[in-house]
């Protein structure tokens, strides 16, 4: 497996810590512990690519460049960093003229982005270099009885597909299935959340963040499983918002990772878990009690 420089990004340094908590934990599990990517910056997230261009690939394309500089791949968890840093790879190796503005900025700061490394998401390294075998060998504590909606966003699968179909992606299905656990069929597993409308326009985010719950609960999901830190924050904090509004009982939204490494063995306390707005202890404690 390619050296991997650990990017956690700036939500995953605060709101979505439990991601960040997990993912290390289920690395480390794996016996391939995260080492992070020294002196990292923000990716410029997706409204400073709205503001300016060039500055929103110069700051981007610096943490490619750190990455490059180790000769590791960027291992990305967030959605919108993935994003971010994939379009700024593409970008800068279309564009000669964008591409020498980036690379002249680099430069006056003694590095430089070749366009060998790139961004790579969880997924893609557990499924295609770890192996799905291998992570089933590794379960611990088989979470049969617990039935899992994957919701996986819109920014990991479109506009680029670079390890996984657009509409009807199945990495996490089967990282999820490993454990044991069954999931569940989600049609909207790749519907937007509402990203910050929940905060602009409530109404409409609101409606939004109701149509993944309400289906998942349809299909007899006892979680809902996610990959986005901003997806968590509003499927898990503006549950309560949405139960006001509309006539839905409570689902535990959790990060796959913090699935995974139950299954592993890890302890909930060191995965995040209790970090939720909407507790999954009753829906794990009823998985625990039939399972036994």
């Amino acid at each position: 497996m390619k050296k991997l420089a650990y990017y956690p990004g700036c939500s995953l340094s605060g709101t979505g810590r439990a991601y960040d908590e997990s993912l290390r934990a289920v690395f480390a599990a794996l016996g391939e512990p995260l080492e992070e990517l020294d002196d990292w910056n923000c990716c410029g997230a997706t409204s400073y690519m709205s503001i300016d261009k060039g500055k929103a690939y110069a700051l981007a394309s610096r943490n490619l460049a750190l990455a490059e500089r180790e000769d590791a791949d960027l291992l990305t968890p967030c959605n919108a960093c993935y994003l971010v840093l994939e379009k700024t790879r593409r970008h800068l190796a279309e564009s000669a003229e964008m591409g020498g503005r980036v690379r002249h900025a680099l430069d006056a700061v003694g590095l430089g982005y070749a366009g060998v490394v790139r961004a790579r998401h969880p997924l893609e390294v557990l499924t295609q270099d770890i192996g799905v075998e291998r992570l089933k060998e590794a379960v611990k504590e088989p979470l049969k009885g617990l039935k899992i909606a994957p919701y996986y966003g819109c920014q990991i699968v479109r506009p680029y597909a670079t390890f996984d179909d657009q509409y009807h992606p199945q990495t996490m299905d089967q990282l999820l299935k490993a454990t044991g656990a069954k999931v569940v069929e989600y049609p909207f597993k790749t519907r937007c959340c509402g990203a910050s409308q929940t905060g602009t326009l409530p109404e409409v985010g609101l409606h939004l963040v109701y149509r993944l719950l309400n289906e998942a609960k349809a299909r007899g999901a006892d979680v809902l499983a996610v990959i986005c830190s901003l997806c968590h924050f509003n499927l898990d904090v503006y549950q309560s918002k949405v139960r006001r509004e509309y006539d839905l009982e409570p689902i535990p939204i959790l990060y796959f990772s913090q699935i995974l490494g139950l299954a592993l063995g890890v302890p909930a306390k060191k995965l995040g878990i209790d970090r939720c707005v909407v507790s999954a202890t009753p829906v794990l404690e009823r998985r625990a009690a039939h399972a036994a």
